[in-house]
């Protein structure tokens, strides 16, 4: 093999390499727009089953939680502010899972939902079931604490799911510390 037929080879790479990524950067630009409408529309339509009682769910502000965006919204019935949204973040196994957090006035909390995530898909179910999410019901900060036996005062893990359990406890726990000292602080009043 001569240095030319090297040169050539090289060549040949170099051009497949940059079609290559020039398709992909097309393929990125197109489908960009849609996954970020898609998602938006995902999350304007979770935002509206938390609470589906809420006449206005209006968005009151945003804010960075490990790096990543988030928001929060207040909730409306007519002209009355019955409660507060907040998205946040929890570490799971898989890397962050998105919540949002539904609490009422009295900033107790009345639902959590996982938006997003990327654990294995055995364990998240038992997560993400109606059996562990509503342990949180009317739960306040105080009560935010995962631990590993049966109890109605904390929340209880999910056996052989527990770092996916801690990652929704202490998502939901910080969720709702911001929210706390964001509407007690008369940011969101």
């Amino acid at each position: 093999m001569t240095g030319r037929d090297i040169l050539k080879i090289t060549l040949t790479l170099v051009v497949i390499y940059l079609i290559g990524g020039i398709v992909l950067a097309m393929v990125y630009s197109v489908t960009s727009p849609v996954i970020y409408k898609f998602s938006k529309m995902e999350k304007e339509q979770a935002l509206r089953e938390i609470v589906p009682e809420a006449d206005k769910i209006e968005k009151l502000g945003d804010w960075t939680f490990r790096d990543k965006p988030a928001e929060y919204f207040s909730v409306k019935k007519g002209d009355d502010t019955t409660g507060y949204i907040v998205q946040s973040y929890g570490k799971g196994f898989g890397g962050y899972m998105s919540l949002l957090v539904a609490v009422d006035r009295d900033l107790k909390i009345q639902k959590v939902r996982i938006l997003s995530h990327k654990e294995t898909p055995g364990f998240i179910e038992d997560v993400a079931s109606d059996k562990f999410l509503d342990q949180f019901k009317a739960k306040g900060l105080g009560n935010l604490k995962l631990v590993k036996v049966e109890t109605t005062e904390h929340v209880q893990a999910v056996t052989g799911a527990t770092v996916s359990s801690r990652g929704v406890t202490t998502g939901t726990r910080d969720g709702l510390a911001f929210l706390t000292d964001t509407i007690e602080g008369g940011a969101g009043k």
